[in-house]
């Protein structure tokens, strides 16, 4: 047979074994977002938009295999663009943990995207360091109309057959619990940190009665409900915050609404199994682009009319929230590498 039949095969060989010889480059911190509305710079911002531009992640490296390609800088941060929903984010993440290009065994994760916010908890362009990630999607349903009378609602644990049935079984990636030493690390370092407010937002808030609701916006710690419906209204924020007790035993306090966090955190969960990534070196940030339900007087579906993308009265505010508490807690892991690298701020090796 002619050699030029080989040649083909041969140069791929070539290729793949020149690959594999490449040393992985470390990563130090990767952060995920979700969504952008346009491109990368230049127009309309999405959660990824402002980390490229101000981090000068000018590096685009090929990820054919997520969503969208990924972007890093030469101080070792790298930001992933999942795509909206749980599905997308349990992908990209999985793909990036696997990517022999990178070495992520010491690498930070944060999570850093807006959301729905309780306000029982916080303001709008508010800040929320999440230490649950509870599942919303895992679940019996049983139409409202249909439920019996006494329930409280018409969602059920996975293997119930009432709401809220004890003992609670919670193994099927209903939740997940971050390193709460990290958690509260981040939170001390931001916690004073200054977030923008609004006309718009200071007269959003006035019409709500909770005293949380109607304060300035600031960084807390609260806990994350991920589910790929975007649900409103104060009998699905009743829902929530009963859901994320059950599912954590009472140890957690529901704050924030999301889309993706469970995904993200199932594919790192199994990525730690794999020795691929440490998950003591996990962070949630979501900030508060809008209420999760109506303030007095008006009806859940008048409200969700008016909301959205890129209309929320804290929407440009809760993405400024997210870089701004989020590049505070990056900076710091960056300056002083040299110690986070084998060491947690939470002193976990």
């Amino acid at each position: 047979m002619c050699f030029r039949h080989f040649a083909p095969a041969l140069v791929l060989l070539v290729s793949f074994s020149v690959a594999a010889k490449d040393k992985p480059i470390p990563v130090k911190v990767v952060v995920i977002a979700m969504f952008e509305r346009g491109a990368d710079t230049g127009d309309q911002p999405g959660e990824l938009q402002y980390w490229v531009e101000r981090n000068r992640l000018d590096r685009v490296m090929p990820f054919p295999q997520g969503y969208h390609d990924l972007r890093m800088n030469s101080d070792g941060v790298l930001a992933l663009l999942t795509g909206v929903g749980t599905a997308k984010s349990t992908a990209a993440v999985m793909a990036l943990g696997l990517d022999p290009r990178f070495d992520l065994t010491k690498t930070y994760w944060l999570v850093a995207g807006i959301s729905g916010i309780n306000p029982a908890r916080g303001s709008l362009g508010s800040a929320a360091w999440a230490e649950w990630v509870v599942d919303g999607d895992l679940a019996r349903e049983i139409d409202a109309r249909e439920i019996p009378a006494g329930w409280k609602t018409g969602l059920l644990p996975l293997r119930g057959s009432t709401p809220y049935e004890m003992p609670r079984d919670s193994t099927e990636g209903e939740v997940y619990h971050l390193e709460p030493g990290i958690v509260d690390w981040a939170f001390q370092l931001t916690k004073n940190v200054v977030l923008d407010d609004s006309a718009a937002m200071q007269a959003a808030r006035s019409g709500y009665s909770q005293e949380s609701a109607r304060k300035p916006p600031f960084v807390m710690k609260g806990d994350t409900l991920s589910s790929g419906t975007f649900w409103h209204g104060a009998l699905l924020n009743d829902w929530a915050t009963d859901w994320v007790q059950y599912h954590t035993g009472g140890a957690g306090s529901f704050a924030t609404t999301a889309m993706e966090d469970t995904g993200t955190l199932q594919s790192l969960t199994l990525l730690a199994k794999a020795s691929k990534i440490d998950l003591n070196r996990v962070l949630v940030l979501r900030t508060a682009s809008n209420y999760d339900m109506p303030q007095p007087g008006m009806t859940p579906a008048e409200n969700l009319a008016r909301l959205k993308l890129g209309s929320y009265s804290a929407f440009v505010p809760a993405l400024e929230a997210a870089w701004r508490v989020g590049n505070t807690v990056v900076e710091n892991l960056v300056k002083n590498w040299a110690k986070y690298r084998e060491m947690t701020p939470a002193g976990k090796p």
